[in-house]
């Protein structure tokens, strides 16, 4: 639904130029206008998905490999090329909020948390038999090749790209029974992480691929849904690759607006993914309830790299920039360089926010590469990790403080962010 909003009183800051000599910079001679910032937020669009998507070809080739000859060495360049396909994915996610068609589609392939034994088998001990909202809490689809889904018998004989996005995504209109994306296939790759707070991520062996030396049962169903759902997320990636290339359906709906609605797009998705969704969901309410079942990537403990380039994403947005895979840039006209002409206090604020953020982002990275990942910063006596997280935590509320300081100054009315009650209302977390 378009937002009603006030007309932005005039272009500005024709005289305002991009940055040059670098691949896929706009040429000088470009003014920066609305105009040519919405374009441009588009085309960093275009880039990250098309980046998304190349990089998930590439976690299928390794997949693929790996299902050839199920060896340790070959499950870890499967981990390896996962993760990697995070990073310009996570990038993408500011994309989400205010683009209703991202939002849209967003779930199939970075839905979380997820109910695993939906799809494989799980410890008993720690992960339990049965819930009292999702009755395929443990319906392993590995290892049943029948299942009654809302009432209805369904074949699963075959696991099938089709049956994992017909039936198995949000089964019974269960938002945890997650069977598709990212994390299906992480959780399917690592296996559940018992480790609790202490460190260490989940600890699947190849062998549950192998079948000639098969370990846990199902060796050849649970190929078979490894391979089902890496397809599924190269097609459900691909389609949103093609839909901001030029004539594509998510590029059409965000131009289709007038010049403020995209405005107000660009600055909603960073406002809510910075405060709602990353600062509040993501990190404060693990944070607060020192839970590692809030853990974003929680099978790899990979999460500090997640949060990083989600923060990096919002980063790109304002400037104007992108780094693809390649090495290259994408650069073009700014958010930044509309606020420069019109307060350039404010960009300065924002460019503080921005690098204040990207240095807390960086110093959970780099406390995971010494053991603390995610999962441990927020354990309930780790007093310094339990810093560094909030250290992230405020840097993003910092930021969201000066965004909506940014939607005044250019007069756009209308806005709402996504709040979180970890940030707004925390004792209702309790509650």
């Amino acid at each position: 639904m378009k937002k009603v909003l006030t007309p932005i009183a005039a272009v500005v800051a024709a005289g305002l130029l991009t940055a040059c000599g670098t691949q896929s910079v706009k040429p000088e001679s470009t003014a920066v206008t609305p105009e040519s910032v919405v374009v441009h937020y588009a085309d960093i669009a275009e880039a990250a998905y098309g980046d998304s998507y190349t990089t998930a070809l590439t976690l299928e080739s390794k997949i693929n490999a790996f299902l050839a000859a199920p060896t340790e060495a070959n499950l870890q360049a499967a981990k390896d090329a996962w993760i990697a396909a995070r990073v310009p994915y996570q990038q993408t996610e500011v994309y989400r909020f205010g683009n209703a068609f991202v939002d849209d589609w967003e779930g199939k392939v970075n839905a979380w948390p997820l109910d695993e034994g939906l799809i494989d088998y799980v410890s008993a001990t720690s992960y339990g038999s049965e819930s009292d909202i999702n009755p395929l809490y443990t319906a392993n689809v590995v290892a049943n090749s029948s299942l009654v889904i809302g009432g209805e018998q369904v074949d699963a004989s075959n696991i099938t790209p089709e049956l994992i996005s017909d039936y198995l995504q949000e089964a019974d209109g269960v938002e945890a029974n997650v069977a598709s994306g990212y994390h299906a296939i992480e959780f399917l790759l690592w296996g559940q992480d018992l480790h609790g707070t202490n460190p260490g991520a989940g600890e699947r062996p190849a062998t549950d691929f192998d079948l000639d030396n098969c370990t846990n049962g199902n060796c050849d169903r649970r190929r078979q849904y490894l391979s089902a759902a890496t397809e599924l997320l190269v097609s459900d990636l691909k389609f949103m690759a093609n839909a901001w290339q030029q004539g594509g359906d998510a590029r059409a709906a965000l131009l289709d607006q007038s010049t403020a609605e995209g405005l107000s797009t660009i600055l909603t998705g960073m406002g809510s993914l910075a405060y709602g969704e990353l600062g509040g969901e993501r990190t404060k309410l693990g944070l607060m309830l020192h839970d590692p079942e809030e853990e974003h990537d929680c099978f790899s403990d990979n999460t500090h790299n997640s949060h990083y380039y989600d923060a990096k994403g919002i980063e790109n947005v304002y400037l104007g920039e992108y780094q693809r895979v390649d090495g290259s840039w994408v650069k073009g006209p700014s958010l930044s360089a509309l606020i420069v002409a019109q307060n350039p206090a404010l960009d300065v604020e924002m460019k503080a926010d921005l690098l204040a953020t990207d240095a807390a982002g960086k110093a959970m990275v780099e406390a995971a590469k010494q053991g603390q990942t995610f999962d441990v910063l927020i354990a309930m006596n780790n007093t310094a990790g339990n810093a560094l997280v909030q250290t992230f935590v405020d840097s993003l509320v910092d930021q969201t403080r000066t965004t909506e300081e940014i939607i005044r100054a250019l007069d756009l009315q209308g806005i709402a962010l996504e709040g979180s009650d970890s940030l707004d209302n925390p004792g209702a977390v309790f509650e």
